[in-house]
């Protein structure tokens, strides 16, 4: 009677383990679809000294690519990962969905804010003077670039200003597009091909320092504008989750640290 009952006991007792060991399966898997991770593709550059191009090792870095990676770890529900491409290409792959948002100082315009969403909290101040050859001595100024010829990117923060300027001024400034970003830029400014161009301090001090560029920035800033980060108007949720990262990183002082380390000061004070 007693072997009976262990046995039966040894039956009911393994039984329920089972049943114990499928919920446990069950609860975790529940778990990890609750957890799962959402891939977030990031359009950057190759281009910018010191905000996002290529070290000499060919790792992608700078001030907007190593912030990202910061603001990465602090939203364990997404997942970032880069794709970088020319930068007249990125407004045009944020729209078709082939990125879900762009680090590349970007500026507000009224165009970009009609057909996009741009995050609520600045990380950057991003600084414009005329730029030209250091043995230039006629430009000291944008009022000296009528019948000049100025070299920028297309559809960048330098093109907007330059374009507004010279419709609102009748500057008689003659805007040409670069055909290969930077390199195209420093390559007509150094060989006289063009006049001037229109950039930040902290990329004629890198183009100067790695690459012979021979420039100087000249007059007062045209500019001082907040940046951020661009995004589809459908992407709310991701706005709201990169904000949050940003005003912790600015308590923790990482912005700070991250634009000393790149661009040479701290372009994120005045917020």
């Amino acid at each position: 009677m007693k072997k009976t009952v262990l046995i039966a006991m040894t039956l009911l007792l393994t039984f329920l383990g089972a049943c114990s060991s499928k919920e446990t399966t069950s609860t975790a898997k529940s778990n990890t679809e609750d957890k799962k991770v959402q891939k977030i593709i990031v359009g950057t550059g190759t281009q910018f000294p010191n905000i996002c191009f290529l070290d000499s090792n060919g790792k992608l870095t700078g001030y907007d690519v190593e912030l990202v990676r910061q603001i990465d770890e602090k939203l364990p529900e997404y997942e970032f990962e880069f794709k970088t491409m020319d930068f007249s290409n990125l407004l045009l792959s944020l729209e078709t969905n082939k990125i879900d948002f762009v680090a590349h100082q970007m500026e507000v315009n009224d165009e970009r804010k009609e057909k996009f969403l741009f995050n609520e909290e600045p990380y950057n101040v991003f600084p414009l003077q005329v730029t030209v050859h250091k043995d230039n001595n006629e430009i000291h100024s944008i009022k000296d670039l009528k019948g000049k010829k100025a070299i920028v990117s297309a559809t960048s923060n330098s093109a907007v200003f330059l374009e507004k300027y010279n419709k609102e001024n009748n500057a008689g400034i003659e805007i040409v597009y670069s055909g290969q970003g930077v390199d195209d830029t420093k390559n007509q400014i150094k060989t006289g091909r063009a006049d001037a161009t229109v950039t930040t301090p902290f990329a004629v001090d890198f183009l100067n320092e790695q690459a012979d560029a021979q420039q100087k920035v000249v007059g007062e800033p045209l500019l001082n504008s907040k940046v951020y980060f661009l995004l589809r108007k459908d992407e709310t949720p991701l706005q709201k989750r990169i904000d949050e990262a940003l005003v912790e990183l600015k308590k923790n002082g990482v912005v700070s640290e991250l634009s000393k380390k790149w661009l040479g000061a701290d372009y994120s004070v005045g917020f």
